[in-house]
């Protein structure tokens, strides 16, 4: 799977119909916020049963939704089909962040981060997939992570559900071409949002230490949004919108044995109650730095 090479030109999203879910809040909210400022009609989504008073921007519509809902997504499609028409702009961002060893981390905790991480957004992509068929037209963005392609140790769940929908993504982007229905998902490094606020699982010591690198982490949601924004414009299929995260990606397809290294020593810090796998991206992405200067 190779990063594009290829650099189209921007393509404005003014006067585009455009659904976000997790809209209300975090990189979904920044997201919504770009839409709007480039002229485009949003329909945010979140399980909210009111958008938070004054998170919103102007003239951005707001609808209550679980994920997990396929009756929802159902009565969400016949509105969008009976007001709009069509949908040109997809946006799959609600989720939540698990976090555990895989010997702690219960199956309930799994079952939850599939439900709404993986097959929140299969559902909201088949929902709206015939529309775009029909239309001829559509671009589908689904929000995973640098967890879906480069996959730390004590973190199985989320891994599996973020690399999952990578997976589904770069299906659908050939699968849907002849449709003129382009797709890209975003990776991103740790970056400050209030995904810390879902951790609830088993693994109590595993998701303290999430919980510090989302909240020490040194980009906001804005500025994740400002990178995935203009890459969304450009139909970028995969989105890396931090350094760090294109180190550490790259280091794993180039620089593979050093990054093998990174990656054990990391899983012996787990086993040692050091668990500091940002500490071993930051070291990875030094590596990689260096390799490229020799």
């Amino acid at each position: 799977m190779a990063l594009s090479l290829t650099r189209k030109q921007p393509q404005s999203y003014a006067g585009k119909r455009a659904l976000v879910t997790g809209g209300a809040s975090g990189l979904g909210l920044a997201l919504v916020q770009r839409l709007v400022a480039d002229g485009a009609t949003v329909l945010a989504i979140d399980v909210h049963e009111q958008a938070p008073e004054g998170a919103l921007p102007d003239g951005v519509l707001y609808r209550q939704l679980d994920v997990r809902n396929e009756e929802g997504w159902d009565e969400v499609r016949n509105w969008v089909e009976s007001t709009w028409g069509g949908l040109d702009l997809l946006v799959n961002n609600a989720g939540i962040a698990v976090g555990g060893r895989i010997d702690v981390t219960s199956l309930d905790d799994w079952d939850r981060i599939i439900d709404i991480n993986l097959m929140g957004v299969v559902k909201g992509i088949r929902a709206f997939v015939p529309m775009m068929k029909e239309q001829g037209s559509g671009h589908i963005v689904s929000t995973a992570s640098l967890a879906g392609l480069v996959h730390a140790p004590s973190m199985s769940a989320y891994n599996v559900v973020k690399a999952g929908v990578v997976a589904l993504s770069e299906t659908l982007r050939y699968e849907l071409s002849p449709w003129n229905i382009d797709v890209s998902v975003i990776c991103p490094s740790f970056f400050r949002t209030n995904l810390a606020e879902s951790l609830a699982g088993k693994d109590v010591e595993m998701e303290e230490t999430a919980v510090n690198l989302i909240t020490k982490a040194p980009r906001s949601a804005e500025q994740v949004a400002a990178k995935a924004y203009d890459a969304m414009q450009r139909r970028k299929f995969i989105i890396l919108t931090d350094q760090d995260g294109v180190a550490a990606y790259n280091g794993k397809r180039f620089s593979h044995p050093i990054y093998d290294r990174m990656m054990k020593q990391a899983g012996a810090d787990v086993r040692n109650g050091k668990p500091n796998q940002l500490e071993r991206l930051a070291a990875l992405q030094s590596k990689v730095k260096g390799r490229r200067r020799s």
